[in-house]
């Protein structure tokens, strides 16, 4: 069997290895030429780790990620706490494997450097796909070069703006959420030594919330700040002005305005949102993470379901020569999951830009106003970082 992989991200990587693990030989197309240091850190919670670990990434990652020592979320204004989940060695103990934090370009090197020890595993960059065609007996992919590239089950891993999902199922209409992001990755060096703590922050105020924590090894700090401004530019590579950054979290507490002020080319990009879709797959084509379930930044999840997506779809893919039952198989698996993740995501951005005493009163109400005592706000993720894909 041979599978193809549409897109060269965390989750066609990490689908790719895990096919190959399981003996199906895996071809990756990336249109980029290049595969350079884009984009920031990602969070991986449990759900996530352990599945890298079982693929033989834990070395590699305990390397150059960074284990908070807890997730906590403060009000920007007063500083008052309103939850405080334990992680670090009680990660592990809870959910059986850590939370790591650890910069994308960071985590896309260990699965390059795993896939090529992989027999069976290739690795195309600079290969743009112009078409797609499939029927019972296979697929084609048609790259812009002329070139067909032919297999049993393709897989649209191309991210938001996916391609393939537009050819199955037409353009999509998305929303913008009246929300803008800044991010910006600073060298620790550049901070004050003990002013950001070990932890996965996040202050949450009237209109905006920032996320902060450490990556490579605890030497840069990753920064994300979300604003509600009326901006619509969906862009990962548009540079903003560090000073409009710095304005808009002027007067917040000074962890967060040192990182504006050390950082010299923050990004920003508009966010938007799109609905669950009705089906992810024809015959032998499906999707998988953003390209079928894109992720709102406000739950650290959208590169952990790529990658739950990924270890369920090489399970299916491997055990049947049914490559549609297989990939109906993976949706029905997946689909329930992703859209309660999807509906947390959209929650957790309104509930983090409450004004103040709104918020501690929404915060209460989730049940979330706890610290972690026995049933308190640990047993909360439970569903989420204690998840084992089938």
């Amino acid at each position: 069997m041979n599978a193809i992989l549409i897109g060269a991200g965390i989750g066609g990587l990490t689908a790719a290895l895990a096919l190959g693990r399981r003996g199906v030989s895996a071809t990756v197309l990336e249109r980029s030429p290049v595969l350079g240091e884009v984009g920031a850190g990602v969070q991986l919670g449990p759900n996530a780790t352990r599945i890298l670990f079982d693929l033989g990434l834990e070395a590699a990652l305990r390397k150059v990620g960074f284990e908070p020592e807890a997730a906590e979320i403060r009000s920007a204004r007063t500083g008052a706490l309103r939850l405080r989940n334990r992680l670090g060695g009680r990660a592990q103990d809870r959910w059986g494997a850590p939370y790591l934090q650890i910069h994308r370009a960071d985590l896309q090197k260990a699965l390059i450097e795993a896939l090529a020890a992989t027999p069976g595993v290739t690795l195309r960059l600079g290969a743009d796909v112009w078409d797609l065609r499939h029927d019972d007996q296979g697929v084609e992919v048609v790259l812009q070069s002329g070139e067909t590239v032919r297999g049993d089950v393709a897989i649209g891993c191309d991210g938001l703006r996916s391609h393939v999902r537009e050819r199955l199922f037409g353009k999509d209409a998305a929303t913008f959420t009246g929300q803008v992001a800044w991010r910006a990755v600073v060298p620790a060096e550049r901070l004050p030594t003990g002013l950001v703590p070990p932890i996965a922050a996040v202050w949450t105020g009237a209109g905006k919330h920032c996320v902060h924590y450490f990556v490579k090894s605890g030497r840069a700090v990753n920064f994300v700040g979300v604003v509600e401004r009326d901006w619509r530019v969906e862009s990962w590579s548009e540079v903003g002005a560090p000073e409009d950054l710095m304005a808009d979290f002027a007067g917040w507490p000074e962890p967060v305005a040192a990182i504006c002020r050390a950082a010299e080319a923050p990004f920003r990009w508009a966010l938007y949102d799109r609905p669950p879709l009705d089906r992810w797959s024809v015959g032998r084509v499906s999707l998988l993470g953003d390209a079928c379930h894109p992720m709102l930044p406000f739950l650290a999840q959208g590169a952990a379901m790529a990658i739950e997506d990924a270890e369920v779809l090489s399970h299916q893919v491997s055990n049947t020569s049914d490559i549609a039952a297989a990939l109906s198989a993976y949706e029905a698996a997946r689909k329930p999951r992703t859209s309660r993740v999807q509906a947390a995501s959209r929650f957790n951005a309104k509930l983090f830009h409450a004004p103040d005493l709104a918020g501690a009163a929404a915060f209460t109400a989730a049940g979330l106003a706890d610290l972690v005592t026995p049933g308190g706000a640990a047993s909360r993720f439970d569903w989420l970082y204690g998840y084992k894909a089938p």
